[in-house]
C-alpha cells in the first residue's frame, strides 16, 4: 500500500486571561482563537455546559462540523467525477457526547448526519444516492473517529 502523509497545524492562543480569577480554574475564562497560515481565524470556547462561552465555536462542534463538511467534499467530488449535478447541498449533523458522572470524561456516542441534496432534472437518483455510501467510507474524519457516523440522505429534484 502507497501511503502519503499530509500535515496539518493550527495554533491555539487562549484569550481568556483578563488577570481576574486565573488562580481559580473554574472561574477562568475559557476562550480561545484557532488559526492557521492565511485562514481566518476562528473564535473557540468551551460548551456553555462547561462554562463555556455560547456564542463561540466548541470543540464538540468542530467534531459534527468536521465529519459534515468531509462528507460533502468526499460527495460532491464523487458525483463531479460520475457526471452528477448537484444544484444545492445542505446537512444538518447532530452528535451525542457522553459524559461520566464520576469524572467528568465524556465521548461521543454518534453523529447523524442528514445531507439534503437537490439534483438537476437530468441527473441519476440512484447513482446519486449510492454516492453517499462511498463517501462515507472515504471520509478521512469518519474514518478516524471511534464511534459510529450514521449519514441519512434525502436527495430531490426541482420542482
Amino acid at each position: 500500500m502507497t501511503t502519503k502523509d499530509h500535515h496539518y497545524c493550527i495554533k491555539l492562543n487562549w484569550t481568556g486571561n483578563n488577570d481576574t480569577n486565573v488562580a481559580k480554574f473554574r472561574n477562568h475564562n475559557r476562550s480561545y482563537t484557532l488559526g492557521a497560515n492565511g485562514k481566518p481565524t476562528i473564535s473557540g470556547s468551551s460548551d456553555a455546559v462547561f462554562r463555556g462561552d455560547s456564542t463561540r465555536w466548541n470543540p464538540e462542534d468542530l467534531l459534527v462540523a468536521s465529519l459534515s463538511a468531509c462528507h460533502h467534499l468526499w460527495y460532491m467530488g464523487l458525483c463531479a467525477a460520475a457526471g452528477i449535478i448537484v444544484t444545492a447541498y445542505e446537512d444538518e449533523g447532530k452528535g451525542v457526547m457522553v459524559e461520566d458522572k464520576f469524572d467528568g470524561a465524556g465521548q461521543f456516542k454518534e453523529v447523524i448526519l442528514r445531507p439534503c441534496v437537490t439534483l438537476a432534472l437530468d441527473s441519476n437518483k440512484e447513482i446519486a444516492e449510492s454516492l453517499h455510501h462511498t463517501a462515507h467510507e472515504r471520509c478521512f474524519i469518519a474514518r478516524s473517529v471511534n464511534f459510529p457516523v450514521t449519514v441519512i440522505p434525502v436527495t430531490r429534484f426541482p420542482v
